[in-house]
């Protein structure tokens, strides 16, 4: 068998060419990507800045699998980082936007893990895929998670501090994920009017640097924990989940079943462990 091409085309992410962002500067790259993720509009006279908001259809070896209503912007990790989630792919894969942008279609080419299910996802941007057995679906595809770093508290209670949102602080609209290192270095940073997008964007960039699975590093998003977030790191392979806001009861839930450890209200420079304290010191 022929090994997949693996890469994202276009201007969406150069994902063939470009070098895993830990030597880069992804701060900058988000500055440079908000060009497309932000429009004007005028109110009360004034002109605003806001989070753009389109259709993306996501297919996979020429048959359409899912559209989800995102902020344009690393289409192809998006792609990649969604099939990842849906155990359609177990690596990286090519991925390349349709010829005419305004079509706001992705191709990804396979070879598929497994066949796509007969009926399409629709995602919005508020929440991911829901009703597919939660946490039985999710102890199926992901074994429990690896023993990973110890962090210090203060470390995890400062990742937001420490999390780019270039194009939030420009127009408010928009949530963030990051990926750190053990130390609390950023590697990777991105923003969609979905929050579920937003991660995906972050795990579809390192199955491109080959990071996955995450076992060594920690995921950090700018808002409230819900299940599909934890679900997602968890099917990454990510030990430490922190967020900004408040975690959910089924987020709990599935975060000791997996092993993780979840964090929420990190903020001045306080974090609530919710799960796995043992890998905070």
């Amino acid at each position: 068998m022929t090994s997949p091409r693996v890469g994202v085309a276009n201007s969406s992410a150069m994902a063939s060419t470009r070098k895993p962002e830990a030597a880069g500067h992804p701060q900058m790259q988000g500055i440079e990507a908000s060009a497309r993720m932000l429009t004007s509009v005028e109110r009360d006279g004034e002109v605003d800045r806001v989070a753009v908001e389109e259709p993306l259809e996501i297919r996979a070896e020429g048959a359409p699998v899912a559209v989800t209503m995102r902020t344009p912007g690393d289409d192809g990790e998006l792609a990649l980082g969604f099939l990842f989630g849906e155990g359609l792919i177990d690596g990286p894969r090519h991925a390349d936007l349709d010829a005419e942008l305004s079509a706001n279609v992705i191709e990804v080419g396979g070879p598929l893990a497994r066949r796509p299910p007969d009926r399409r996802f629709y995602v919005t941007s508020s929440c991911g895929v829901c009703g597919k057995g939660a946490l039985e679906e999710v102890a199926v595809q992901a074994p429990p998670l690896a023993p990973g770093p110890r962090v210090a508290r203060e470390l995890l209670a400062d990742l937001p501090e420490r999390l780019a949102q270039p194009a939030f602080e420009r127009s408010g609209g928009l949530h963030a994920t990051g990926l750190f290192d053990d130390a609390g270095a950023l590697l990777t940073a991105r923003e969609d009017v979905g929050r579920h997008n937003a991660m995906d964007k972050v795990i579809g960039r390192a199955l491109l640097d080959r990071r996955v699975p995450l076992s060594e590093l920690l995921l950090c998003v700018s808002g409230r924990l819900a299940f599909e977030l934890v679900q997602k790191a968890a099917l990454a392979g990510c030990p430490i989940l922190v967020g900004v806001g408040a975690p959910t009861s089924l987020a709990i839930e599935l975060a000791r079943d997996r092993g993780m450890t979840l964090c929420g209200f990190a903020r001045g420079g306080r974090v609530n462990v919710y799960a796995g304290p043992e890998r905070v010191g």
